[in-house]
């Protein structure tokens, strides 16, 4: 604590930096006058090279694949290059390296110029000093590192809170000067950080400074106040409560609230005949679902990394993304340092249809198609000697001989760890295996579920849209998410959201699903309201704001309340009679230990304790898995890393963050395979001027899937599974503001509920438009012309 407090003193106030702040790759020209003149005499040399890459079109021939093979065997030792172009000694990617500084590096290349870059970036600064002119009472506000008895202009002070994602909360602590949260960084006292965080908490400052924000509650399109609301939904409820809410729906992402659950089951209770529904577009089935049939129940499952000498992950990311996964990373690599000579490092296998964080990390990887990785789960059962078989992917033979001795090796000391994208079968197979291993108790454990009601997700969606068509839906609350966008193609949700009577939507902004809403409330940011959270393994935190709403905000807990007999409660008083109301869910009531919770951002003795699971599933109890052929083109969707399901995409730093592999920015692309894009004639071309503002042009494709189309560029990346398209979701957005409209393809439009994660359809097909669409990518940037990196 006093070392914390100490280097806070040598910070310097942090500038927040709107959306604009990673708009370079969308700005137009320098106007500077005197800029123009010095280098008037270059034009002619540059524009020979700029007319042939702006006709829209690829001309360049393929790079030779065959070629490349040719190349790296005759290669020994280790070998460092970052692009195939780059390898291939490309003529074009030889020409980039020598002008990676020209005369107009410093240019902007699209539709906004200099004038409207700086308005956007004045319109997020004045929001950060208006942030000062309201700072929450600070009778109820704890700091973690001293009290805040007194402010000294410059000198930061610290508060814990924790951010609520999907099934887990990230612990955080949130810098603030004079009143304004600045920074958020790892809470070391909380289980899902442990000190450190990912992208999305550090972005998730720039959300609350988004100009493109709701402002106000809103009533067919125009301004209402929130006493109207309150008064409308007061007359709904009396009605609906008079039909014992009969028509009545609640929708909301996975809740992990407890006071927000307390208050969701409340309203339930007094209306017996409403049903809350549950849709989370990135988040699978399969793990509750896997679960459900390996032990007969929703149970979580709580890894422990640290304490594997082997671990085998079946098509998982589970370093970079899902519940838990700052805290997995953190253990894993302390088995990575080598400190004293008893230390001994763990080994990681990797079986994925395209390359991930965890994959790059994996001393052992093998790409397989995701539809494959139930056959080669199978296959492993078999090798470990729990009876049945399957026929091994292509090219994993190896990788299974090796897997399967390993884990044969460390009984007790390893961990298989199943895909959030793969089906209830897959992770049902990996409970079975561990089992089998002795790996439960150590490597892992099975606690209650940390959501507050664990349901089938997809199920749960189909069937609101089901009572949506049939008219018998009256009354529909969605708390945040967005499925007009982001529901399956196949469930048409706009059309049967426009035949309910009465619709309202809490979101931070203005969005898709708004737009079709005849309410609209804007949603305050967890920095500005009361709220508490679990996270992955139970623990409970108190999320307490940092700062009053910038505008005419409300939080869930505010409109769940608005239909009960406590409307008008505020947030602080329903959180903390919660703790008051429940003894026995914490160590001591929140009277007692209220102060220390807000202190230490986390509330002891809320872990989930481990219980036994008896299994009710064995290896050989499934079906046969279904084998697709090896030339079948498979379709596969996935979270974006920067954007996630779309919920990110008006975050101009995460828009500007490369993506963790392709290291594009601003956009997406359907992914493909050098050997696929070699046979489909799916090239690209370097068009980069260099340096920052470097372009890479792409295939443009239609791909025809589901019985929908969508147009995308193509982008090839190496160490992707043979006849795997990657489609990844969260981009194509229409009203996410200004940053994030019409970046990308939407994904979305082709996804159905019969293949939400994976589509081997006979007929779906990819055929090249012959157009070119520029994509940024920092891979082709900061070349060092061929010397070492000092």
């Amino acid at each position: 604590m006093d070392a914390m407090s100490n280097h806070s003193d040598e910070k310097q106030l942090r500038i927040l930096q709107g959306p604009g702040a990673g708009l370079e790759q969308e700005q137009k020209h320098h106007d500077d006058e005197h800029h123009d003149r010095e280098d008037h005499d270059h034009e002619d040399h540059d524009h020979q090279h700029d007319d042939h890459a702006s006709d829209g079109m690829l001309h360049d021939r393929p790079l030779d694949l065959a070629a490349l093979r040719e190349k790296l065997k005759e290669k020994t030792g280790k070998q460092y290059w970052r692009t195939l172009e780059e390898l291939a000694d490309d003529p074009q990617f030889t020409n980039l390296m020598h002008r990676e500084f020209p005369r107009h590096a410093s240019e902007w290349d699209d539709a906004v110029d200099r004038r409207n870059f700086l308005k956007l970036m004045g319109a997020s600064l004045a929001l950060a000093g208006l942030a000062g002119c309201g700072v929450p009472d600070e009778t109820h506000i704890v700091p973690y590192v001293k009290q805040p008895d007194g402010m000294v202009l410059g000198r930061p002070n610290f508060y814990a809170t924790a951010m609520p994602f999907g099934a887990d909360a990230i612990g955080v602590l949130v810098e603030s000067h004079e009143g304004r949260p600045t920074k958020l960084e790892g809470n070391p006292d909380h289980p899902s950080s442990l000190g450190s965080t990912n992208a999305f908490t550090q972005a998730s400052i720039l959300n609350l400074y988004d100009p493109d924000r709701a402002q106000t509650v809103q009533y067919g399109g125009e301004i209402r106040s929130w006493t109207d609301f309150q008064g409308a939904m007061t007359g709904l409820a009396t009605t609906i409560k008079a039909l014992n809410g009969e028509g009545f729906r609640i929708l909301t992402g996975t809740i992990t609230s407890p006071t927000l659950a307390a208050q969701i089951k409340k309203l339930l209770t007094n209306f017996p005949q409403a049903i809350w529904h549950q849709w989370e577009p990135a988040e699978g089935d399969g793990a509750r679902e896997g679960a459900k049939l390996a032990f007969g129940r929703y149970l979580n499952t709580v890894y422990v990394p640290g304490k594997a000498n082997v671990i085998v992950s079946l098509d998982s990311d589970f370093l970079s993304s899902g519940p838990g996964h700052i805290a997995y990373a953190k253990q894993f690599a302390r088995r990575r340092k080598l400190e004293n000579t008893s230390d001994t490092l763990n080994r990681l296998y990797v079986a994925e249809p395209t390359p991930t964080v965890t994959g790059s990390t994996a001393d052992h990887r093998v790409p397989v198609r995701a539809c494959d990785i139930q056959l080669l789960a199978t296959a492993l059962a078999a090798k470990l000697g729990m009876g049945g078989a399957a026929t091994v992917p292509a090219g994993a033979e190896k990788w299974l001989e090796a897997a399967a001795a390993e884990l044969q090796k460390e009984h007790g000391t390893s961990l298989v760890i199943a895909g959030a994208q793969q089906p209830a079968e897959v992770h049902a197979l990996a409970h079975a295996i561990n089992a089998s291993l002795g790996n439960v108790g150590t490597t892992l454990y099975y606690t209650e579920p940390v959501e507050a009601e664990p349901t089938n997700h997809l199920e749960s969606l189909r069937k609101l849209c089901t009572d949506m068509g049939r008219g018998k839906v009256e009354v529909l609350l969605i708390l945040g998410g967005n499925p007009v966008y982001d529901a399956p193609h196949d469930f048409d949700f706009t059309t049967k959201l426009q035949k309910v009577a009465t619709s309202i939507h809490l979101a931070s902004h203005f969005d898709e699903t708004s737009a079709y809403c005849k309410w609209h409330v804007s949603e305050s940011h967890f920095l500005e309201t009361w709220s508490d959270a679990r996270a992955y393994d139970g623990t409970a935190s108190i999320i307490q704001p940092l700062i009053a709403p910038l505008y005419h905000t409300r939080s869930a807990h505010d409109v769940v309340a608005s239909f009960s007999d406590k409307a008008g409660q505020p947030a602080y008083d329903l959180v903390r009679n919660y703790w008051n109301e429940n003894p026995g869910v914490a160590a001591g009531s929140a009277d007692a230990g209220w102060r220390k919770w807000l202190n230490d951002g986390v509330i002891p003795g809320t872990k989930f304790a481990p219980i036994t699971a008896a299994a009710k599933f064995s290896a050989t109890s499934l079906p046969p898995a279904k084998t697709v052929p090896a030339d079948q083109v498979e379709y596969i969707f996935r979270p974006d890393p920067c954007v996630y399901d779309g919920r990110f995409a008006n975050n101009g730093w995460l828009q500007e963050l490369p993506k963790p592999l392709t290291k594009l920015t601003w956009d997406n692309a359907a992914m493909v395979s050098p050997r696929f894009a070699q046979n489909q004639n799916l090239a690209h071309k370097i068009v980069s001027r260099g340096g920052e503002h470097g372009q890479i042009l792409s295939t443009v494709v239609d791909i025809h899937l589901n019985g929908s189309k969508v147009t995308a560029a193509a982008w090839t990346l190496p160490g992707q599974a043979e006849n795997t398209v990657v489609l990844p979701l969260g981009y194509g957005r229409t009203r996410a503001g200004f940053t994030g409209s019409d970046k990308g393809f939407n994904a979305y439009m082709v996804r159905t509920s019969d293949a939400l994660w994976s589509a081997t359809p006979g007929d779906a097909k990819m055929t090249a438009t012959g157009d070119g669409y520029p994509m940024a990518c920092t891979q082709y940037h900061f070349n060092m012309e061929g010397r070492q990196i000092l």
